[in-house]
């Protein structure tokens, strides 16, 4: 099978074929490179946000220059500090409910210089 731009897409011997590298998926660079570059730009902003959530604030960390599997791994560290939920969306941290100067000082402490953003 080729697609619309005449590359390979499926090999019998190999399986599935990256459509940017043109390698086998199993040895494909191209989403390697992509997800070692960090995310953020390296000004840690702190914020909170409660539009569109129904009524729920939740707190914003963006902006860390931290590649995905460390930004995870930061998120995690400061659920627990704040002993709350929480996720890591697009580059973007969300702990739930207001917890901006406990994650301030816990950025502080893991070496991250941040500051609060917003009202």
């Amino acid at each position: 099978m080729r697609s619309s731009n005449g590359g390979l897409v499926y090999s019998t011997e190999t399986g599935r074929m990256c459509p940017i590298c043109r390698q086998p998926v199993a040895q494909c660079t191209c989403k390697t490179a992509a997800s070692a570059a960090p995310v953020g730009d390296g000004n840690v902003r702190v914020s909170l946000q409660s539009k569109g959530r129904g009524g729920k604030s939740v707190t914003l960390v963006k902006g860390v220059a931290l590649d995905p599997m460390a930004l995870a791994v930061l998120g995690k560290q400061l659920r627990t500090a704040c002993g709350a939920g929480g996720t890591v969306k697009d580059g973007v941290i969300e702990v739930q409910g207001d917890h901006c100067d406990t994650v301030l000082q816990a950025l502080a402490k893991l070496g991250h210089r941040a500051k609060r953003a917003g009202g």
